[in-house]
């Protein structure tokens, strides 16, 4: 072969590569428009078709791989991933992967566009197909920013308000032996909710708001059982320091059995800090240990961990979901004070109500009204208005509310919440939650009218013996008899009536459904 047949074959293989190149590009502008298109919703295609075979295929194996593997660990993993919800650690690891995942599939979009446009374009296809593709890019990146700020919020969350068993310190809670399943040995967990009022102008913190949860671990089947604010002579454990300090219970004998605002319920959480600070030992929070204590004494009830809510932030979080829908059966104040007790304002009438009326929209500032109003109003009414709130707020919250309000939920519960809850439990809690969240959920009366017609001196054994009772027939559940007789059928000639539907009462000392006691009866005063 000569000089020349040996350089003209030379010349001619890289003309033959360059027409394959021109090949996978002999479309049109729109045409390469629609395959990038196609290349951002199934990764790997565009460089499949561009001609980068081993690339795309490896890109495409690589995205069919995590689908599979996201809807594998979401199906059948929960554990897993509740366990990575609440662990800061795995949160930060997962923020980085949303990044790269979110960098890297704007780079196979570039890269696959690239190779798909044609080889000679005019300016307006080339500016249109920039445009597209910086469209794209645009639509990638603004849900990956949004998903890696929710789990940033998120690990925000849960180390600002949960810490770790280790760097954190509690006088009354129990210690964790298994992490992955705490609730082994404890057929119900009690955990005291508080309603901690620490606004502006108030002097101190009130607990307006104590309501023990009691649990059934195994059914999410949950009792609620309020305390009245009032409430005097709230006793101790005999093994407590504080039961050495008021062996009869938190009163002052030498006043006599008259009403005590600065040894009601409501003061103790503010009140035995400042008179006997240090008493418990070591503790982050020793108001919501002695109200463990105090609770735990007067309920008969071993009480596991607080959950403590403050006021301000609650209205946020109400705001956050969307504002709950409660009954409202009668007029609730805003505002008022009488002017007696802790952290009072001075006497004064409320700024307005809220009106009665079935089924109203609140949001938080309303809802935070609805469920504080006393002025004129029971502390029972008081009560059940602060049980149907809580019944409410998990009725509202559902899984679509969660991704398009998570970041505001974060941040109110920042502010919302305090705890002694571990983070080495909250996986166990979250699924605890979900259990809860779909079963009954009821109240224990605990009889006002016999037990505690005042709050001077509660019966607290009558109470302990009817939260036992209350108790033992929901863990052992018998069939029911109806309470309602069946009405008879008209006979022919007579007209046939619907009855009207009323709202069943609640018999003291008995468990009554919240849907039931939250129903709209107008009948009721609050009184």
């Amino acid at each position: 072969m000569s000089r020349s047949t040996r350089a003209a074959g030379r010349r001619a293989a890289p003309r033959a590569s360059r027409s394959r190149a021109r090949s996978h590009r002999a479309r049109t502008a729109s045409k390469a428009i629609g395959l990038t298109l196609l290349s951002a919703l199934v990764p790997g295609s565009g460089l499949l078709m561009g001609g980068r075979k081993k690339l795309g295929a490896f890109v495409l194996t690589i995205s069919v791989g995590l689908l599979l593997i996201a809807a594998y660990v979401g199906l059948t993993q929960r554990d897993s991933v509740l366990a990575l919800a609440v662990s800061p650690r795995q949160l930060l690891v997962a923020t980085g992967a949303v990044v790269l995942l979110g960098v890297l599939w704007i780079w196979v979009v570039v890269a696959s566009h690239k190779l798909l446009r044609p080889v000679s374009m005019t300016y307006t296809s080339r500016l249109a197909g920039s445009m597209f593709v910086g469209l794209l890019c645009f639509g990638i990146a603004v849900p990956t920013t949004v998903a890696a700020q929710t789990v940033m919020a998120q690990r925000d969350l849960v180390g600002s308000v949960f810490q770790s068993e280790g760097n954190s310190k509690s006088a009354t809670r129990p210690k964790v032996t298994n992490a992955s399943d705490p609730w082994a040995k404890t057929p119900r967990l009690n955990l005291l909710l508080l309603g901690a009022d620490d606004g502006v102008g108030r002097t101190g913190v009130r607990t307006d708001t104590v309501i023990v949860a009691s649990i059934d671990t195994k059914t999410g089947n949950t009792a609620l059982i309020s305390l009245s604010r009032n409430w005097m002579r709230m006793p101790f454990p005999e093994d407590s320091p504080l039961h050495k300090i008021y062996p009869d219970g938190y009163w002052d004998p030498s006043k006599g059995n008259v009403e005590q605002p600065e040894f009601y319920l409501d003061s103790m959480y503010d009140n035995i800090p400042k008179q006997h600070p240090g008493v418990l030992g070591q503790t982050d929070n020793e108001g919501a240990d002695a109200v463990k204590l105090a609770a735990s004494a007067a309920l008969g009830l071993d009480i596991d961990y607080y959950m403590q809510v403050n006021l301000a932030g609650f209205r946020q979080i109400i705001d956050a979901v969307g504002g709950i829908t409660v009954n409202v059966n009668y007029r609730v104040p805003i505002g008022g004070d009488y002017g007696e007790g802790p952290g009072t304002n001075g006497h004064h009438l409320p700024s307005g109500y809220i009106e009665p009326g079935p089924n109203q929209k609140l949001d938080g500032y309303h809802a935070l009204w609805f469920a504080r109003g006393r002025y004129g109003l029971s502390d029972p009414s008081r009560q059940e208005r602060q049980r149907c709130t809580i019944h409410a707020l998990v009725n509202t919250v559902n899984p679509a509310t969660l991704v398009t309000k998570y970041q505001e939920i974060a941040s109110a519960g920042k502010q919302l919440l305090r705890t002694d809850i571990p983070q080495e439990i909250l996986g166990a809690f979250i699924q605890l939650g979900l259990k809860v969240k779909s079963a009954k959920v009821t109240n224990i009366d605990l009889d006002k009218d016999k037990n505690f017609p005042t709050g001077k001196n509660p019966n607290y054994a009558a109470m302990r013996e009817i939260i036992q009772k209350a108790l033992s027939a929901q863990t052992n559940p018998v069939a029911s008899t109806p309470t309602v007789k069946p009405t008879k059928k008209p006979t022919s000639g007579t007209s046939s009536k619907k009855p009207t539907p009323s709202k069943t009462t609640a018999t003291p000392g008995a468990a009554q459904n919240l849907n039931d006691a939250c129903a709209y009866n107008p009948s009721q005063t609050g009184n």
